[in-house]
């Protein structure tokens, strides 16, 4: 009501000023009917400033003015946001997989790239090499301990051993890694331990204790190589290697402690053994030199004296080839004197006897066939 009464006061006023000028309305630029804010060609005169108008109207203009703003305010959130969401860094130990509409497009190494924002997903899987327990675990203390009866196998023998395993893997294949499988990390362990348990049941328990350790982390290696190929689920084993080996019960332990024991206690007998061999050897060797040395001396003696006899039986033969019967005799005398050194031979040839070997007669006394010969 107070607005329409200023009105009509103002309209009241704007009339009186007509009739009192006429021609106000031409000089003023139809300045009356067509006043202040009423009508184009109103024109301002120094000293009328502009009077309160309506507040709905000031309102709008306010409005239009801050909606101007804001749109270009939120117009720069939209070309930060697009900008933002469309370049991406992979790092160093990361591949990334874009995808578009559910199918991968192409793998990033390291660097910068750019991607479609919000039509374009890329997914950053770490290539690094990661180490897992097989048979033990780790608490976030940093203490280990055992995992149920997860690293108990049984071996060749029929015996029971609790072996651990660490095993270090990465992987090889992202998109594989990422969609040929819900849980790759699962299936590798799961591959391990048929793995191991495949490889350990061929081994009896004292060697997988402790000289087929070697093999048996070569042998499993091998048959994870093998399976997670044909798998492909995007993982490869870089090593695996055997922690600890020991029996799953303390009277085993004991057992087998025992064992440990008198297998020293063997290698103790042995180590002595050899040591009393190397010592004996030599001096036994040496022995042996000696009397293959004394052998072949009394060899050459043997030889020496075999080829002096030759000679000396060829001289002989020589001389009885030039007189046979003295010959004879002579080896007669000889042989019977070696034989009967005291023997006394006497030759009585019908007048006259020779005594051999030849002795003084006057303190011999001589019986012949024809009397006795004294001697004074």
């Amino acid at each position: 009501m107070e607005t329409q009464n200023n009105n009509s006061s103002e309209n009241m006023n704007e009339n009186k000023d007509m009739n009192n000028n006429p021609g106000g309305s031409r000089l003023f630029g139809g300045a009356g009917r067509f006043g202040a804010n009423r009508g184009p060609g109103r024109i301002n005169m120094p000293g009328k400033d502009k009077k309160p108008g309506n507040p709905i109207r000031n309102g709008i203009d306010k409005l239009k003015g801050s909606g101007r703003f804001f749109g270009f305010v939120i117009l720069a959130l939209i070309v930060i946001f697009t900008i933002e969401g469309g370049f991406y860094r992979v790092d160093e130990q990361e591949t990334a997989v874009v995808t578009m509409f559910g199918n991968v497009i192409r793998t990033d190494t390291a660097g910068l790239y750019f991607k479609i924002p919000w039509i374009q997903q890329v997914t950053k899987v770490d290539t690094t090499i990661h180490g897992t327990g097989i048979g033990y675990a780790v608490n976030d203390d940093g203490q280990s301990f055992t995992v149920d009866t997860e690293g108990i196998m049984i071996t060749s023998d029929f015996n029971l051993i609790d072996i651990d395993f660490y095993m270090e893997y990465r992987v090889s294949d992202p998109v594989a890694y990422l969609y040929n499988s819900k849980q790759p990390e699962y299936i590798l362990k799961n591959v391990a331990l048929a793995a191991i348990r495949s490889t350990v049941i061929d081994f009896t328990v004292d060697d997988a204790m402790t000289t087929g350790k070697a093999q048996i982390q070569s042998l499993v290696k091998q048959k994870m190589q093998e399976e997670l190929t044909e798998q492909n689920i995007g993982l490869q084993i870089v090593n695996i290697t055997v922690q600890d080996a020991e029996p799953p019960t303390d009277e085993i332990v004991r057992a087998f402690k025992a064992v440990e024991t008198a297998k020293q206690g063997k290698d103790t007998a042995i180590n002595n053994a050899n040591k009393y061999q190397n010592e004996q050897i030599p001096a036994a060797e040496a022995n042996a030199d000696k009397i293959l040395q004394n052998a072949e001396a009394q060899k050459a003696a043997r030889i020496a004296e075999a080829e002096g006899q030759v000679a000396r039986f060829n001289a002989m033969y020589k001389e009885y080839a030039n007189n046979p019967l003295i010959t004879k005799q002579r080896l007669f005398y000889e042989t019977m004197e070696d034989v009967l050194p005291d023997l006394k031979v006497i030759i009585n040839d019908g007048n006259t006897q020779t005594m051999y070997p030849i002795e003084n007669f006057s303190t011999t006394t001589i019986t012949g066939g024809t009397g006795e010969t004294g001697g004074n």
